[in-house]
């Protein structure tokens, strides 16, 4: 019988989100079964692409950027992998907000609240760092694999979250899987946030991030831009968001999404300091 394809780089659906393998994600994630909720797709999608490339296994070493207090680091750990958990400093969180929505990890305390992962495994498996997306730290490195959950869309800038793509992958052995969700435009491929707070990357955004990160060797898998056809995926969430159907949402003038990237490590990273200066 031949495998089931692996997952593409795409956008966020009802069909996927209802599948069978996400449904089983989303059980282990103790994630409510009735939430047709986009934050519950990425991180399933976060969970399945790394399992299906074989990262989710004992001895495997992981980082995770701008966690927050998702469940994916306690996760991980359950499945035997050691962990790496990042998040900005306490002050500069507090300063963008990240504390007051309790989306801030300020300890490892905040990781495992649901009781994913058995305690004694998880303060064995897992170790607390504060990182600075745009300032990545010299020694993060040797990495099975990498993830971030929408955190690329706040680095201040589109390019800078191109940019946070191309040097995250120095963090990674060859042959290491990044895998990274991100605000989608499913609106426009001409007008968008491109700085600030908050951007929403386009289409050619997103094919843009493709060639830079294949011209340094590394392999990205396909996208596909579908954005759905169920009553949930043509349902958009307005502001103040009432949560419970939010796969799409409006964010301005703008119809956003989830997008995921899934980027596995090629052998060029030395190229890296050349083309982005660093």
């Amino acid at each position: 019988m031949d495998s089931p394809p692996l997952l593409m780089s795409c956008a966020c659906t009802q069909g996927q989100l209802e599948s069978g393998p996400f449904r089983a994600w989303n059980a282990r994630l103790k994630g409510r079964t009735d939430h047709l909720h986009r934050k519950i797709w990425e991180w399933c999608y976060i969970a399945r692409g790394l399992e299906e490339r074989g990262m989710l296994q004992t001895g495997r070493r992981g980082v995770g950027f701008a966690v927050g207090q998702e469940p994916l680091t306690a996760l991980f750990a359950a499945r035997g992998c050691d962990i790496v958990a990042t998040d900005l400093g306490a002050a500069e969180a507090h300063k963008q907000g990240w504390v007051d929505t309790q989306q801030h990890a300020a300890s490892i305390e905040h990781l495992n609240r649901g009781g994913i992962c058995p305690a004694e495994a998880f303060a064995e498996r897992v170790r607390f760092r504060s990182v600075d997306m745009n300032r990545l730290p010299g020694d993060l490195r040797e990495f099975d694999f990498a993830w971030s959950s929408c955190s690329i869309e706040h680095l201040g800038s589109i390019d800078a979250g191109i940019r946070f793509m191309l040097n995250m992958t120095r963090c990674l052995r060859v042959g290491g899987v990044a895998i990274h969700t991100t605000e989608y435009n499913v609106s426009s491929d001409t007008d968008t946030w491109t700085s600030g707070h908050d951007v929403i990357f386009r289409k050619s955004d997103l094919l843009k991030m493709q060639r830079r990160l294949e011209a340094l060797g590394h392999r990205v898998e396909p996208f596909d831009f579908r954005t759905g056809d169920g009553p949930a995926d043509l349902h958009v969430d307005e502001a103040p968001y009432a949560q419970e159907t939010h796969l799409k949402l409006r964010l301005g003038p703008y119809v956003s999404t989830s997008f995921g990237i899934i980027v596995t490590v090629g052998e060029h990273r030395g190229w890296l300091r050349r083309l982005t200066g660093r």
